[in-house]
């Protein structure tokens, strides 16, 4: 796609795929459905951002880990990250999906506990970050930093750091 579409050229693009991808055909075999199965706003943006960190490899199995790590989070992510005991922590240990493993899964949510207790949840995590510099690659970088203030030397594989160059592109999904 050329960088100098017109507006009205962009629109029509943008139309065109909003046609493509806004189906229930395309919903049931493809990850989004994970987020679409919740209605509360933090539960989407948890199930979003878990289902996009596994999205990598087949689409089916994409699904069925995502799924199965829902119901890990008692199909309550949100509830579960603020909430989730030591113990329930631990059941995330067996959670495995390629490279993405149970110590991985549960930094993922003690870091995301740590953003929805301290920092207002991943929305204004992503906007903070945007307000410094006006652009995706900062609010980018802002989570990156916020994500990683707790050690977690291991995960770090998983969350691209636009600052090194990384096109970060399952965290624009």
């Amino acid at each position: 796609m050329s960088a100098s579409l017109s507006k009205s050229d962009l629109k029509d693009f943008l139309d065109e795929k909003v046609d493509q991808y806004n189906q229930p055909e395309f919903i049931e075999t493809d990850p989004i459905q994970v987020p679409k199965q919740f209605t509360e706003k933090e539960d989407i943006e948890i199930a979003g951002f878990l289902a996009a960190t596994i999205a990598w490899g087949n689409r089916a199995a994409i699904i069925k880990n995502a799924l199965r790590l829902m119901e890990l989070l008692d199909n309550q992510p949100h509830d579960f990250v603020l909430n989730a005991s030591e113990k329930e922590l631990d059941r995330l240990q067996k959670f495995v999906h390629r490279t993405f493993n149970g110590d991985d899964c549960i930094y993922f949510l003690r870091s995301l506990r740590n953003i929805y207790k301290n920092h207002g949840g991943l929305q204004t995590v992503f906007e903070c970050g945007y307000k410094n510099e006006q652009s995706v690659k900062s609010a980018l970088a802002h989570f990156y930093s916020v994500f990683y203030e707790t050690e977690g030397e291991r995960t770090r594989k998983h969350i691209s750091n636009v600052t090194k160059g990384a096109s970060a592109k399952r965290l624009n999904i």
